[in-house]
Parts: structure tokens; C-alpha cells; sequence
């Protein structure tokens, strides 16, 4: 079965074509994508070793602004709360921490944790919504194949 890294990536570059036709409807070209390791739990592992996947979009290099560090501040909120950090934001503030970012942007699905930074909050939340989604169902594809190919195969076994 292909590893979690491996269908992050596929995700990613499935939806890429979606991402560069929404940035002609956002403020800026730039975004950066932090995707958690959906089989790590918060009282499993800390924050930096439960980052599966990053990437970024556009020119980081030429960021007056650090999206990378933001869309892992968002990821590490819906990461602790296991859930979209736009209800921190607006409906539990009482959670947020001394050094939680102030914007939203995260994706929770099932244990699938995606967050992003760089366009406005709100697209932000919908790039990372398509991430989660898409890895999810990419997943549940792999698995299908897997376990039809497999027939006896008894547990999940990753791709070497």
C-alpha cells in the first residue's frame, strides 16, 4: 500500500490545476500546505514529528510574509482541538493559546488534519478542505486496491 506521504503528494498535485485556477480569485499567488500524519494523535507524539507533508506553491523565497510558519501555527491548532481551527476562531475562543495565530485556514476530516497559508483565510480553509478530502478518498481507493489484489492480506502494509 502506498504510504501516507505518497498519497499527501498525489493529493497535492491532483489538485494543483484547482489551486492555480483559484489564485486568479485571491489576493496573492503564494501558499504553503502543512498535512499531518492522520495516525498520530496528539498524546501520541509531539507537534514537529506529527508533520507528514509539506509544500509550497508560488515563490517562497520572495515571501515579505511567513505563510510556512503560519499554516503550521493553524495546522498545530485543528491538530490539538481535532477540528477546523475556524471554530476556535469564532466559536471557542476560550481555547486558543498565548501563540495560536489569529486567522483560520485548517481542514479537519475524519483524523485527516490539513492547513494552509498565504491567500485569504477563507481560501485558505478551502484549499485545505480539498486536501483533506482528496486524501482521504485517495486513500480509501489505495486501500480498495490493495485489499483487492490481496485477497489475504491481513494488515495494512506500506510500499517499501
Amino acid at each position: 500500500m502506498k504510504s501516507h506521504i505518497q498519497i499527501a503528494e498525489e493529493a497535492i498535485d491532483m489538485l494543483r490545476p484547482s489551486i492555480e485556477s483559484l489564485f486568479e480569485r485571491t489576493n496573492r499567488k503564494e501558499l504553503h500546505i502543512v498535512v499531518m500524519n492522520p495516525s498520530l494523535k496528539p498524546w501520541e507524539s509531539d507537534f514537529e514529528n506529527a508533520v507528514l507533508y509539506e509544500k509550497s506553491i508560488g515563490s517562497p523565497e520572495d515571501w515579505t510574509i511567513p505563510f510556512d510558519q503560519y499554516a503550521r501555527n493553524k495546522a498545530k491548532q485543528a491538530w490539538r482541538n481535532n477540528s477546523s481551527n475556524v471554530n476556535q476562531q469564532s466559536l471557542h475562543p476560550s481555547s486558543l493559546q498565548d501563540d495560536d495565530l489569529l486567522f483560520y485556514g485548517s481542514f479537519v476530516y475524519g483524523d485527516i488534519v490539513v492547513a494552509c497559508s498565504g491567500v485569504q483565510q477563507w481560501f485558505d480553509m478551502l484549499v485545505s478542505g480539498w486536501v483533506a478530502v482528496a486524501i482521504e478518498q485517495l486513500t480509501i481507493a489505495e486501500y480498495q486496491r490493495v485489499k483487492t489484489e490481496a485477497g489475504s492480506q491481513t494488515h495494512r502494509k506500506i510500499a517499501d
